[in-house]
């Protein structure tokens, strides 16, 4: 998925054959397969987990982390491991076990997203130690990373999609995924949801938990459908929410996210035109053009991050896109251009478009272990977002079907989005030249018999379309229940009182709603905090 980021709300590379045959491992094999002697992962599953302080600027004190080992690779666990992060609150009353958060992206950091939005989950430490973590290549999990100079992939990607010779695309293209490989080391053919499910269940019995209690979100959903289709036998209380295409290609999953990033957008400017401290005017039919102007400016002439790098169109429209998930964040996203278009500083905005991670440092490990928080690579999200993506989907078209395609591909990009398209579109480019996905999640996840599931649809979801959800639940079988919110963002759980409820009754008490129930749209509450200059 192209979404949440939280969404924001994505490059990697696991070679096809090898994660299907991962994945079967998990799920149930065919005889054939079943006759051979399976890997020795016993000594992974006897893990506990050494809780202590959280180590990093901005740590809550009753935050704890703690680490734990998987296998590089399941098919070969002798090859090599790498550490996870975790993170926990500690449950408050008496406690059942655990609840596993994911917050999406692809290419989320749950350790500091729990850190800074824990606050909308204390309810669940009622019964629950509330964990979560940085899944293998992201923060501080062995972090994937494409370096310096693959930004330039994008830009060559806006030039050559509208002349006859695209070869110079594609070898830029090639040069970009040779970049990753270099900058990521070896986790980078490993990272992704097969494996990722995997690591959920070595979490699992690491906590002590017989079955997997998990609250996912946006790409989170993925996640949390292809887990219970590879341990059915091990699903608990699980919640997705924010729910993602199981079948849609990476094409029509870009296309859907730049119309709903450019229906956000086109809410947030009605907002921010309405204020005197908006960057584009007061004059609503402008701003949109206002927007357009300054990607465009910057994608001509970058503007110094004031890091030792530069903020570019495209880089602009990235951090612009994780901001429109939440209205929430739409004061902090006003100030933000605020000071790129009045000061010429990028740093507000660049805050953004990393996810809030650290810029790069020099202690980068490639050993396996914990990187330090001050060590996440600045594109971490996005390198990780773009792995995952394209490592999930089996979709390789050739240099000559792409060819021919991409008048097309930009056309449809740009109508779905003028602002978006482009930006999109470079996150399909960029799978070109890479190993083929794997087909599991598209043929395997479906008619999952799994204890109920917890779907949460909302009409208004500018990254996940409700019919997504509807789509998801009929593949997933008797085992889906879905909520139906009749509100507006990314996601029910933080932005509507009746979906958070819903929910915490069914994690916490295992009560579903009947039918799987609905949840009207919040009343409009009154304007958010003024954005503005300060």
């Amino acid at each position: 998925m192209l979404a949440m980021l939280s969404t924001r709300p994505a490059v990697r590379r696991c070679a096809g054959a090898s994660a299907l045959t991962l994945a079967l491992l998990g799920a149930g094999l065919p005889a054939a397969a079943a006759d051979r002697p399976q890997p020795d992962l016993s000594r992974f599953y006897r893990q506990k987990p050494v809780w202590g302080a959280c180590e990093g600027p901005d740590m809550p004190k009753d935050l704890q982390c703690a680490r734990v080992t998987v296998p590089l690779d399941y098919a070969r666990p002798g090859a090599g491991t790498l550490d996870l992060a975790l993170a926990r609150y500690r449950a408050t009353g008496t406690s059942q076990g655990s609840v596993l958060l994911n917050f999406g992206g692809p290419g989320g950091a749950g350790i500091s997203e729990l850190a800074s939005g824990g606050r909308q989950f204390m309810d669940l430490t009622n019964g629950y130690d509330v964990v979560t973590f940085d899944p293998r290549g992201v923060g501080r999990s062995s972090p994937v990373s494409c370096g310096e100079g693959s930004e330039e992939a994008s830009l060559v990607t806006e030039e050559h999609t509208d002349i006859g010779h695209p070869q110079a695309l594609f070898k830029q293209l090639r040069q970009a995924a040779d970049l990753c490989a270099r900058n990521s080391g070896p986790v980078l053919p490993h990272i992704g949801t097969i494996n990722a499910s995997r690591d959920m269940d070595v979490i699992r019995q690491a906590l002590g938990d017989s079955k997997l209690n998990y609250l996912g979100f946006s790409y989170g959903t993925r996640l949390g459908a292809v887990y219970a289709a590879q341990f059915p036998g091990k699903v608990g209380r699980i919640t997705l929410d924010g729910v993602d295409t199981l079948t849609e290609s990476l094409a029509e999953q870009g296309v859907a996210g730049a119309e709903g990033q450019q229906t956000a957008l086109d809410d947030f400017l009605d907002w921010c035109t309405t204020d005197i401290g908006c960057p584009f005017g007061q004059d609503r039919r402008m701003a949109g053009d206002g927007v357009l102007r300054l990607v465009r400016s910057l994608d001509e002439n970058p503007v110094p991050t004031g890091f030792g790098g530069s903020l570019s169109g495209q880089d602009l429209v990235g951090a612009i896109g994780q901001a429109l998930y939440s209205k929430e964040l739409w004061p902090s996203l006003e100030r933000a251009l605020v000071s790129l278009v009045e000061d010429g500083d990028a740093r507000r905005v660049l805050a953004f478009s990393t996810g809030g991670v650290a810029l790069p440092g020099d202690r980068r490990r490639t050993d396996g272990g914990l990187v330090d928080a001050e060590d996440v690579p600045a594109d971490n999200l996005s390198s990780a977002l773009m792995a995952i993506n394209c490592a999930d989907d089996p979709d390789r078209p050739t240099a000559t079907r792409l060819a021919k395609d991409l008048t097309d591909l930009r056309s449809a990009y740009d109508q779905a989005s003028p602002v978006f398209g482009r930006y999109r579109l470079t996150q399909l480019l960029m799978c070109y030249g890479r190993p083929k996905g794997t087909d599991f999640i598209r043929d395997r996840v479906k008619d999952v018999h799994s204890a109920k599931m917890l779907l949460v649809g909302t009409r208004g979801d500018p990254a996940t379309p409700y019919r997504w959800t509807e789509e998801t639940a009929r593949r997933l079988g008797s085992s889906a229940v879905v909520l139906d919110n009749k509100g507006e963002g990314h996601t029910g759980y933080s932005s509507s009182k009746c979906v958070h409820r819903k929910v915490n009754d069914f994690l916490l008490y295992g009560t579903l709603p009947p039918g799987g129930g609905s949840c009207p749209a919040d009343a409009p509450a009154d304007r958010l905090t003024s954005g503005g200059s300060g």
